[in-house]
């Protein structure tokens, strides 16, 4: 990440000064000393969700509105309707207008200092007013940006200022997927020295880095907006995960009142610790700015030190080791909570793709939360950073979307998004755009794609640039010339024209930007060593992209609440490094993908006949029905299901895989009698009480004997008590209406989620009931 985003990253920075002895020299309260200071902006907002003429006013009435913290998608509040204007794109879910207002005060000690605002996101046709004064508007829904305060602030004991916002989209179909609404991500309040590091100012690159030896290369842009020419002095120091300082550097140039100047430092580092997708390694810069020998700014970055190559002839190489992007696209919203996505569903998300097996994200198709960037850092995984999903010309079901707007803001959103996100060394690539109706069989489609490519190779030198192309037969970009163009061919699906295009053309570098769980498209990527990687579509079912009834598109690896499907299961089989069988069955009946991982029948009396399905990656799976063997067999060559015709009978049915001979896994499905009892379970028995902070509560519909029922539906209600609140509830079902900010939901498939937040310190108990159900009860704690 680039800048810190909450107060505990403020509090880590103050803990590395330390560290460094240069706590006095910081520190405001003793000694007066002006450095950065990042406020978390969240809290105390008011709301409406309606056009309120005059709202930016300093003197508007917003007593009545409702109060809140962000961040906040009011969309995902409302209730779906068919005729809502968002349509099959939004998911049926509202659109309109939304205010926000929020009073704060300042310090008259703040006055001499340069104070601005920062948004991670705003969906979308955002416009910011400071105390009446129109500070500004972006379209783009997705980008983050930054307002100057600074000439419209009141300072002082009884003097307040008010910042209101007011968020569009009442234009639609405005998108092809579901997009939120509101001030849907997080807001800083930052106060600098007149002489500071610019906004995304420090740029941190690790091209040269082995085990032995590294070379760090740190450009920090630092303006003065004072009225005085003075000495400044840059220090940046790398520091280990221990609070080590590993290496620092000092600059120094004379800079003019109103001028900006770019420090450059080559920062050697011996022996580095390398991120990795196995172990993600991270380091920090700790950047001071100092005028006359007085620390007037300071900023930490998060970096890691890597090196990575695409080759034409053998794909993705990462610090030496050539392996392949085993990715998926990941749309922004998080299922039950809409676009306002805590972290914790994003850890919760990423853990099991990675348990899938799964090293790499598509950001589809924009700007991400920021925090979601630094998971993939922490993490381990490789990023492909997109910015739209369209340039002029329109997609169906989202017509009105940023088509409207792209030739005037592309280049300003594309130098925030790259700005913003250059110091992650989670992403290996950028994406100008996804399936492009623009024409590119004209100059113009070439030069749209070559300026995107350039403003990104001016900003980050250091990455490659693709985009996800659309039918090149029809497009003509494999015969024009166009694919040349691209530092790496990036196709969606149609993976066969790629493999001929690189036989036909072998000195350009591929990559599947959107491919399907079709084996074909898997071996594809397994087969051809030439093809650096491949993304899923998609990681998550994802809200919108659906036709009525169905609300939530159902392709991918995981539903909204996290639950396994077909796809997953067998997509472990081939991606995971662990031993991995999983027994599925084909029941037509079943809903979405129609295999499903269980040994109870929709209806017992017309099921006779089973078609079996093992997915695994061992030698040999034997199967056992109700402890009989039905024989073994090998791991085919293509890596395909290992399948079997069996006369269905209650009990269970056994899946062993061996390697040389010998079990090394296996799972077991049993015949599940009448519901008889809700269980409940939790990710984790203790959370905290931030906004980011979730817990996840599963009640599961069982037998007598504690095997889940799978045909359940049964309304679960919940009800919560003492330090938290239920945040929303979801059961997967793409076809469920039911509204996500309640404390009921029926079960689908036997299961059903609540997401539990703390709300201050203390223990929250949760219980579940259901009518004809003994109900269960499970507690967690919470931590300031």
């Amino acid at each position: 990440m680039n800048q810190q985003h909450t107060n505990k990253f403020s509090c880590l920075r103050l803990g590395l000064i330390a560290a460094l002895l240069l706590l006095q020299q910081l520190s405001y309260a003793q000694n007066n000393s002006v450095v950065r200071t990042i406020t978390n902006f969240d809290d105390n907002w008011s709301f409406v969700q309606q056009d309120a003429a005059g709202a930016e006013k300093v003197d508007f009435d917003a007593s009545k509105w409702k109060k809140l913290s962000v961040p906040h998608d009011w969309s995902i509040e409302g209730a779906y309707d068919k005729g809502n204007p968002t349509a099959r794109g939004g998911g049926y879910l509202p659109a309109g207008i939304g205010w926000y207002r929020k009073s704060f005060s300042l310090d008259e000690a703040m006055a001499k200092q340069k104070i601005s605002i920062e948004f991670d996101g705003i969906m979308a046709n955002s416009d910011v007013y400071i105390n009446g004064f129109h500070l500004g508007k972006r379209p783009y829904g997705y980008i983050s940006f930054n307002y100057d305060l600074t000439g419209h602030l009141n300072f002082g004991k009884g003097k307040t200022n008010v910042i209101a916002v007011k968020a569009d989209n009442t234009v639609q179909p405005a998108s092809r997927y579901y997009t939120g609404a509101g001030i849907y991500r997080h807001v800083r309040l930052v106060a600098t020295d007149l002489v500071h590091v610019e906004n995304w100012g420090v740029y941190i690159s690790t091209a040269d880095a082995t085990t032995a030896k590294a070379t760090v290369k740190v450009q920090t842009s630092v303006i003065n907006e004072s009225s005085k020419a003075g000495l400044v002095t840059v220090e940046t120091a790398i520091i280990d995960s221990d609070g080590k300082v590993v290496k620092s550097a000092q600059s120094k140039e004379n800079l003019g009142a109103g001028k900006s100047f770019q420090f450059k430092q080559d920062i050697a580092v011996a022996n580095p610790k390398l991120w990795n997708v196995e172990t993600p390694f991270l380091y920090k810069t700790l950047t001071k700015v100092s005028v006359a020998g007085k620390v007037v700014d300071d900023q930490v970055n998060t970096f890691g030190i890597r090196a990575f190559k695409f080759d034409a002839a053998t794909g993705f190489w990462l610090n030496g080791k050539n392996f392949k992007l085993k990715g998926v696209c990941l749309h922004h919203d998080g299922g039950s909570v809409g676009a306002a996505v805590p972290l914790s569903v994003w850890k919760y998300r990423l853990a099991l793709l990675k348990e899938v097996g799964v090293n790499a994200i598509r950001t589809a198709h924009n700007p991400v939360a920021p925090e979601f960037l630094d998971l993939c850092d922490q993490m381990g995984f490789l990023v492909m950073d997109e910015t739209f999903d369209t340039w002029t010309s329109a997609k169906n079901n989202g017509e009105k979307g940023y088509n409207r707007f792209w030739k005037e803001w592309w280049e300003r959103d594309t130098r925030d998004m790259v700005l913003r996100d250059r110091n992650h060394p989670s992403i290996v690539i950028y994406s100008v755009g996804n399936e492009i109706h623009d024409d590119l069989n004209s100059p113009e489609g070439f030069k749209k794609y070559k300026d995107q490519q350039d403003l990104i190779h001016q900003l980050d030198p250091g990455r490659p640039v693709t985009m996800a192309l659309f039918r090149p037969a029809n497009s003509k970009v494999y015969t024009n010339g166009f694919a040349e163009t691209m530092d790496i061919v990036g196709q969606n699906y149609r993976e066969n024209e790629l493999v001929a295009l690189h036989n036909q053309k072998p000195n350009l570098k591929v990559i599947g930007t959107e491919n399907t769980h079709v084996i074909q498209q898997y071996l594809a990527l397994r087969d051809n060593p030439f093809m650096a990687g491949q993304f899923l579509w998609t990681g998550f079912d994802y809200l919108g992209e659906a036709d009525w009834p169905q609300v939530t598109n159902a392709q991918g690896l995981f539903d909204r609440i996290g639950s396994w499907k077909q796809q997953s299961l067998q997509r472990q089989s081939w991606w995971a490094e662990k031993p991995v069988v999983h027994i599925v069955r084909k029941e037509d009946n079943a809903g979405a993908g129609d295999w499903i991982s269980n040994w109870t029948p929709t209806d017992f009396d017309t099921y006779d006949d089973a078609k079996v399905a093992v997915y695994s990656n061992c030698d040999e799976v034997e199967l056992f029905l109700n402890g009989k063997s039905l024989g073994s067999k090998p791991k085919p060559a293509d890596d395909s299901p290992r399948l079997w015709d069996v006369t269905f009978e209650k009990g269970s049915i056994k899946a062993v895989g061996k390697n040389k001979g010998k079990e090394v896994v296996n799972e077991e499905l049993k015949t599940a009698g009448q519901p008889a009892k809700i269980v409940l379970t939790v990710d984790r028995s203790k959370i905290g009480n931030s906004w980011d902070d979730v817990a996840f509560v599963k009640a599961t519909v069982v037998d007598a004997n504690g095997n889940i029922c799978p045909n359940a539906d049964n309304l679960i209600q919940f009800s919560i008590a003492g330090a938290g609140t239920i945040d929303a509830v979801d059961n997967g079902n793409v076809m469920s209406h039911e509204m996500y900010k309640a404390q009921q939901r029926h079960a689908y498939r036997g299961v059903c989620l609540a997401n539990i937040k703390g709300t201050k310190p203390g223990t929250i108990e949760i219980k579940a009931s259901a009518e004809g159900l003994s109900g269960g009860t499970i507690k967690l704690e919470v931590n300031n």
